[in-house]
């Protein structure tokens, strides 16, 4: 009974999830019309950002350079962000590498860092991992300064990182198992208007949430 305790737990937690989804929470409302097209890439534990790197963009993520992240190569056309616990998300190789303590870290709190990779030019629609979400243009500048201030005054932790091309900046809030990447990429879509369900935990009820409110902006 003792060994089965973990994965009792653990699919108690996973079915949690996808009950948070259908939560209903406070979603801002932004008016005007959809004009911003940005991604969500999914990987096997969470979901990453994809913003079109226009010259504002470059801009104000310009410090980002300084890491070796492309965000001003002229062959940019996306910028990958990228949120988790500091530990895990810092580890570098397969996700069966990542120690042991880092893992135990992140379930019960951990710092947070954001990663920041600039991508080549596609249309989303190339990609068949991406999801594409719009955005009005007061709903994409809520999630633009929402990710500022996440990062605060940018400090590098680590360059390179999972990649040679991307870097990870210090966070300024905290993982736990209760608010996890996936957490906290449904509350930064929640800021610029996205209809989602108030506890998301894993991709799967990300997903799930942006399927069952409908993926578009709050009316």
């Amino acid at each position: 009974m003792a060994l089965a305790t973990p994965f009792l737990l653990i699919a108690l937690w996973l079915l949690a999830g996808f009950a948070g989804a259908l939560i209903p929470a406070q979603v801002a409302r932004h008016d005007g019309p959809a004009v911003v097209e940005i991604g969500l890439i999914a990987t096997p534990i969470h979901y990453d950002l994809l913003l079109p790197l226009t010259p504002t963009l470059r801009r104000r993520f310009g410090f980002a350079a300084a890491a070796g992240v492309a965000v001003d190569g002229p062959e940019a056309g996306w910028l990958l962000v990228g949120w988790g616990a500091h530990g895990f998300y810092t580890s570098a190789g397969r996700y069966a590498d990542v120690p042991a303590g880092a893992v135990a870290q992140g379930i019960i709190g951990d710092g947070s860092v954001v990663r920041l990779e600039a991508w080549g030019q596609f249309a989303l629609t190339d990609l068949p991992d991406a999801q594409v979400l719009r955005l009005t243009a007061s709903g994409y500048e809520a999630l633009l300064t929402r990710i500022e201030g996440e990062l605060g005054t940018p400090r590098l932790v680590k360059a390179p990182g999972l990649t040679p091309q991307d870097a990870f900046f210090a966070g300024s809030t905290g993982f736990s198992i209760l608010r996890t990447c996936n957490v906290w990429m449904g509350e930064t879509l929640r800021a610029a208007g996205v209809r989602l369900g108030g506890w998301t935990p894993t991709p799967q009820s990300l997903r799930f949430s942006l399927w069952a409110w409908g993926e578009r902006a709050a009316p």
